[in-house]
């Protein structure tokens, strides 16, 4: 076995330019923006209007679950489209019960989630 590693050298020097980009971005837009901070430029800003109150305030559970479910069938789509894209050789080998037994045991995995 040979450990030869100059095939990581291309990957290094990629990275250590990265690096001295990153910084010298960095230190270039420290060196240049203007740093003039006055009151008005450092309070909060709530869409034009002067915020009101505390920013720790309740919200509706409601708008969570909604986005959580939300994702929950937006990550049952992404999984299922390359699954119905080859389930067509999958039944050509013999394998499309086993397939569709497993797709549709996801499916209810989901659906019994959000019945709880």
């Amino acid at each position: 076995m040979s450990h030869n590693l100059d095939v990581y050298m291309p990957v290094l020097i990629l990275a250590a330019f990265a690096a001295i980009m990153f910084v010298g971005a960095l230190l270039v837009g420290k060196l240049l923006r203007p740093h003039n901070p006055t009151e008005l430029k450092v309070s909060p800003y709530e869409c034009g209007e002067v915020p009101i109150g505390t920013a720790w305030s309740n919200f509706n559970i409601r708008f969570y679950v909604v986005a959580l479910i939300f994702i929950i069938f937006d990550v049952e789509g992404a999984f299922m489209f390359p699954v119905a894209a080859v389930f067509k050789r999958f039944v050509e080998m013999g394998e499309g019960g086993p397939v569709l037994a497993l797709l549709l045991l996801f499916i209810s995995v989901l659906l019994e989630g959000i019945s709880y």
